[in-house]
């Protein structure tokens, strides 16, 4: 798309109508600059996807025109797709201390040296027509910032990941002095994220939490304690160390990212702790049960994940006895319920007591509610307004919320992924749209699984499989052996003899008058044996299993 003199193009890659994957483009005349750049986690119809990154067509066929990526704090959904994107083009990119910090720790497993600059709040960064400010802001992980963009068209606010705390755990309360301003100057757009719109108040303070953390403390004098939370939730773990510390406990901590994020932490000045309170896991032995608090990961129930080995009794290293006390300090995220429940009811099939949300206030959310974005609406005065980071409901509600705080409906866009927004001094309209969508990651594939093998993973992972291989004489000519059928996650063949009996000779019977001439014919042969085969199988089993034929020269 060829963009048009005096028109600055916005430009959704990600993060709209989806959780996750948030990566945003501004671009003008010949400049482009990023706004994130995110992974998203996969579905459950994403059958052995890890990640899911945005499709990053449009950068690499512009490359030339990107002055720089901007990263508004640490999250994966807001980092994570950086080394995909390094891959392919270079980048400077600009980041707050601790956000550069988790995203080197990524580079570096990727084996990426990358251009990359250190910024504070209140910093300003010119990058051709663009001049990027970064505010503070309050969030589940410190470092946090909004960012806002001066144009040739205009001032353009991204409130990135937010919460008004007015009682933080570390660094000052979010930077409503400077949003006032920046509306009092003029902000002609306005992207603001969704994610909690549909929740009435306000978010608590995560100081509340610190409160019930701290009186569980005080009630487990006789019990180990294990607490499974964010590894990026660095002010939850802060408040856990210093309990541990008040009450005379040993911590070790558990679970690969729990331990990096730590160590980044604690080498940039984020989470303070005593040399002596931390101990490796090695040492958990050295120590009385009720002198130990244990910090790990899996508060989603992942499987791999160290709560879930405890749970399933297959971690080398930590047994979970009677007398334990097991707070999970998170909220699920929607579609891991399941596994979350599951693992709860495994520890404490094994004694354990397991304290969760909705039995204690364990947990606030780093997202504002309702009453929070309409006092950022009302400082900010937003000439335009795209909500983002959210889904499609999420949005609309934004748009009602802005709509009921004065703004005209036709001033407010939903934007889809790949959709671009024209600004301009005379207001802005949607035109067009790039190339853009879902790429999928599988092990070190990068995009090679596309939906037609999503669909068979599918296919598969519900129906199974049936295999007939059927010899042939080398150069064409008759059957000389089988056909054979193999089965894999459709019958177990011993206890279906009778099946799989009948099911070769309904192949052996549409082969019979066939005649074979030469290879031209082997996929007419392929499909004759399915056609057969599926309406034998559906008529006996009411079940479709994916039918592979092979065909072998003798």
């Amino acid at each position: 798309m060829k963009n048009k003199l005096g028109k600055l193009k916005v430009i959704t890659l990600g993060g709209v109508n989806e959780i996750g994957k948030n990566i945003t483009v501004l671009e003008y005349e010949n400049e482009i600059i990023i706004i994130d750049c995110g992974v998203a986690f996969p579905d459950d119809d994403m059958l052995g996807i890890d990640l899911v990154i945005p499709d990053f067509s449009y950068l690499v066929k512009n490359k030339h025109k990107i002055k720089g990526l901007f990263v508004t704090h640490g999250h994966e959904d807001h980092i994570g797709s950086i080394p995909y994107l390094l891959k392919q083009l270079s980048v400077p990119i600009y980041a707050t201390r601790l956000s550069l910090a988790l995203l080197e720790n990524k580079l570096k497993e990727h084996k990426i040296r990358a251009r990359t600059h250190v910024v504070k709040a209140k910093d300003k960064i010119k990058v051709g027509h663009f001049t990027v400010e970064f505010i503070n802001v309050n969030h589940s992980i410190a470092d946090a910032s909004a960012l806002a963009i001066q144009t040739p068209e205009g001032m353009v606010v991204h409130s990135g990941d937010f919460k008004i705390d007015y009682t933080p755990i570390q660094g000052e309360p979010i930077d409503l002095q400077r949003f006032s301003e920046l509306g009092k100057e003029g902000v002609k757009l306005f992207l603001c994220e969704s994610t909690n719109v549909t929740s009435e108040g306000y978010t608590v303070s995560e100081r509340k939490i610190g409160k019930i953390v701290r009186q569980i403390f005080e009630e487990s004098k006789n019990q180990r304690i294990i607490v499974a939370t964010f590894s990026s939730n660095i002010h939850r773990i802060q408040q856990i160390l210093d309990f541990a510390s008040e009450h005379k406990r040993k911590v070790a901590v558990m679970g690969r990212s729990m331990v990096n994020t730590i160590k980044t932490a604690r080498e940039h000045g984020f989470i303070m702790a005593e040399e002596n309170v931390l101990i490796d896991l090695r040492d958990l032995k050295k120590y009385p049960k009720e002198k130990i608090v244990i910090i790990t990961t899996g508060s989603q129930g992942e499987p791999m994940a160290a709560l879930s080995r405890m749970a399933k009794k297959e971690h080398k290293q930590v047994t979970i006895c009677e007398n334990d006390k097991i707070i999970l300090s998170a909220s699920p995220i929607p579609g891991n319920e399941k596994m979350v429940f599951r693992v709860i009811n495994e520890l404490m099939r094994q004694g354990a007591e397991v304290i969760y949300e909705g039995k204690l206030e364990i947990h606030v959310s780093g997202h504002a509610k309702k009453e929070e974005l309409k006092i950022l609406h009302s400082l900010v005065k937003p000439e335009l307004f795209v909500p983002v980071h959210g889904e499609f409901r999420h949005l609309k509600y934004h748009k009602d919320l802005a709509i009921d705080m004065g703004m005209k409906k036709e001033d407010i866009f939903i934007m889809g992924i790949g959709d671009v927004l024209e600004v301009s001094k005379q207001g802005a309209k949607l035109n067009g749209t790039v190339e853009a969508g879902k790429v999928f990651v599988d092990g070190l594939g990068i995009g090679d699984v596309g939906n037609i093998v999503l669909r068979d993973r599918k296919h598969l992972s519900e129906d199974g499989l049936i295999i007939v291989v059927v010899g042939l004489e080398k150069g064409g000519g008759p059957i000389v052996s089988g056909p054979e059928i193999i089965s894999r996650g459709f019958v177990y063949v011993r206890e279906s003899e009778e099946l799989m009996t009948n099911a070769r000779d309904v192949v052996a019977k549409s082969l019979e008058n066939y005649e074979i001439k030469s290879r031209s014919d082997w996929n007419q042969i392929k499909m004759l044996i399915r056609d057969s085969l599926k309406q034998f199988i559906w008529k006996k089993t009411k079940r479709s299993p994916m039918i592979l034929p092979i065909i072998m020269e003798i």
